[in-house]
């Protein structure tokens, strides 16, 4: 900071948005603008656009200028998520135009490096910090219209013509409405229905968007119906194309608020009173202002600077924290869905880095490997399933961080996700060129269909989406008591001399019987022997099927048959999805799967015992559950399924615990 305490700003990129944040900053009472950063710095008329500004030469350049405290990220929208990233590994903090990014897993993934870096990070919607914002919230909790039963909100502009190049029609900058302003009317909609709710903000449980998409691929016009748990629906549109009214009304049940142009607090950036007026039924108008303001845009530059002198990562209410960020982002997800709206920046095909800009690193060490028994290659200790992911840009997110961190083993299924699994594996691994280094675990033959002739076709089938002629290693997804299991071992077999197999095979959610009768047959015919299983395994053993069909090798008789074979089991639901957090526990019974499937008295003492020994390592209950699984005296290999990029650290965390058969033997009995 400076000698009188002023936050030093970089401004990276020097479009229209830069200058109007430029002014914010000159209005302001903590801040003063350093330098910009642009591509170009040769550009006539930077210095006199940017008075007093040193002009540097490249957006690197900024992130390692000592000169620089915080960094307000003005490029188009695709270099959000890159920058804003670089930022936090640079140790600067960050203020980011909206959208925050393109995604909710991008927005994840940035607030997942500030996290880390102990950096602050906030999402510029400056109408949010604006006064006006603030008696908004008080006039509804106060119930001036009412119990709030609607709102309308747009922001919507006409462009005129449409000119290709435009960032606003141009796909490749991720034009169009939604993200450009349809978040201002999402954000508003969540923070007064979540005033009316008590709280800062309130996320739809229901979004249905739709929107017109022109001829550069973006959307020119849009709406969407946004449903909220207490009842409240908001209509929100916004266009590119169209001229909006512009005018937020919230619908009461003894009258209604409306503010024109509120996104601009009245119109007028440079500052001035902000009037809201509550119309009643008869048509009368009450006005309530706030008097004259500062500069729209100082309040957000102010706001940053206070979280940041007090240490906080975020902003606080009524600015966009982060989880509130996170809200609008996956509410413009669901608009974006519902309209067929994927940019081409987003596709595979031009996705040829990580999110942070950069080539796929290799050599990662995080996450250690071992040998599996009939597989040619080491295979990371833990296996990533994935199958939330709908998009190559949000599962790659999580590939690329597993892969870099050591990670080489991918849980995937004919099933999963309807078979988009498969193609994002396929589409990942094809323009990562990881596939010589991946260790792919393929299944089929799920019931229904879980019959001998099934396997081959499904095989077939998944390895077309996973673009290899191979799989590492396979598991029948069920079993099927009616069907001799000779017949499922001669189709696996035959699978595996046709090299489409190349690793152990065997059954997911198989008994240990069947498990025996077709080594037995194996061995008795000359063919090959299954050798491996996918069951589930846990220090919470599971009291009844999370599915139909479904098997628990956690028993004491399925962990001595498996110690004396020395079968490798990759176990699904490892951790009992939550059991060892702090969604399960005696008196919470919201969760009926948790309840009906983990919940017994000698799960909850081995949780006990869990959260003990948690204690004593300096772990959380979860890794301990984890490190049981990965330290059994047979090859056992926990499939984990992280959403978040958090959460993918969190479980890294228990692999450096190593549990002895002493804590082994004290987690089962005490």
């Amino acid at each position: 900071m400076t000698t009188d305490g002023k936050l030093r700003w970089g401004i990276l990129g020097p479009g229209g948005i830069a200058q109007a944040f430029r002014d914010g900053v000159k209005n302001s009472k903590t801040g003063t603008l350093a330098a910009i950063a642009t591509r170009n710095p040769q550009k006539p008329g930077l210095a006199e656009t940017f008075p007093g500004a040193r002009i540097l030469d490249g957006y690197d350049a900024l992130l390692k200028d000592p000169g620089v405290d915080a960094i307000y990220i003005a490029t188009p929208h695709p270099g959000h998520a890159e920058w804003a990233i670089k930022a936090a590994e640079a140790g600067k903090h960050v203020l980011v135009e909206k959208p925050f990014a393109l995604s909710a897993f991008e927005v994840d993934a940035v607030l997942h490096a500030h996290r880390k870096a102990g950096t602050f990070a906030g999402e510029a919607f400056m109408y949010r910090l604006h006064p006006l914002t603030k008696k908004l919230g008080e006039l509804i909790v106060s119930g001036a219209i009412g119990e709030v039963r609607m709102i309308q909100s747009s922001f919507g502009f006409q462009m005129g013509k449409f000119m290709p190049e435009h960032r606003l029609f141009a796909n490749d900058l991720a034009g169009g409405g939604i993200l450009d302003v349809g978040g201002y009317p999402v954000s508003m909609s969540r923070v007064i229905a979540g005033a009316a709710a008590g709280k800062p903000f309130l996320d739809p449980v229901k979004v249905m968007g739709t929107a017109h998409l022109g001829q550069g691929g973006t959307d020119e016009w849009s709406a969407a119906v946004l449903e909220f748990g207490n009842g409240i629906l908001a209509q929100v549109s916004c266009a590119v194309f169209v001229q909006l009214d512009n005018v937020l009304r919230i619908h009461g049940a003894t009258g209604r608020i409306e503010v024109p142009d509120f996104w601009f607090a009245g119109g007028n950036r440079d500052g001035g009173p902000g009037t809201i007026d509550i119309v009643r039924p008869d048509g009368t108008r009450e006005a309530h202002g706030v008097g004259d303001t500062a500069h729209l845009y100082s309040f957000e530059a102010d706001a940053a600077a206070d979280a940041i002198r007090a240490g906080r990562q975020e902003f606080a209410s009524p600015g966009m924290s982060w989880a509130d960020s996170l809200g609008n982002a996956r509410v413009l997800d669901a608009w974006r869905a519902g309209a067929g709206l994927e940019y081409e920046i987003e596709k595979s095909t031009r996705r040829t880095t990580t999110l942070s800009g950069r080539p796929l690193a290799k050599g990662g060490t995080r996450i250690g490997k071992r040998a599996i028994p009939g597989l040619a290659k080491p295979a990371s200790v833990v296996a990533l399933g994935f199958e939330d992911f709908r998009t190559f840009s949000s599962a790659a997110i999580l590939l690329d961080a597993f892969f870099e961190a050591g990670g080489n083993l991918f849980d995937t299924g004919f099933v999963y996700g309807a078979g988009k699994t498969e193609a994002l594996f396929g589409e990942w691994h094809t323009n990562r060129g990881t596939r010589a280094e991946s260790v792919i675990i393929g299944k089929g033959a799920h019931s229904p269909l879980c019959y001998p002739d099934v396997i081959g076709k499904q095989l077939t089938v998944s390895l077309d989406r996973l673009k290899t002629d191979y799989v590492d290693i396979y598991f029948m997804h069920r079993d099927n008591l009616d069907v001799p299991v000779g017949e499922f071992v001669d189709a696996m077999d035959a699978e595996v001399k046709a090299g489409r197999i190349r690793g152990p095979f065997g059954g997911s959610n198989w008994s240990r019987e069947r498990m025996d009768e077709a080594i037995a047959y194996a061995k008795r015919t000359g063919k090959t022997a299954p050798g491996a299983l996918s069951n589930n395994f846990a220090l919470a053993e599971m009291i009844h099927p999370i599915w139909a069909g479904c098997i628990a090798a956690s028993d004491a008789p399925y962990k001595a048959w498996l110690t004396e074979h020395q079968i490798p089991n990759f176990s699904w639901s490892s951790q009992a999805r939550g059991f060892f957090t702090d969604r399960a526990g005696r008196d919470k019974r919201d969760n009926a799967e948790l309840v009906d499937t983990w919940y017994s008295d000698s799960n909850f003492a081995r949780r006990d015992r869990a959260i003990e020994l948690a204690k004593k390592l300096g772990a959380s209950p979860i890794h301990i559950a984890l490190a049981y699984v990965l330290a059994q005296p047979f090859p056992s290999i926990p499939l984990i399924g992280p959403r978040t990029l958090a959460e993918l650290d969190d479980s890294i965390k228990a692999l450096s615990l190593k549990l002895t058969a002493a804590d082994l033997s004290w987690l089962e009995n005490g």
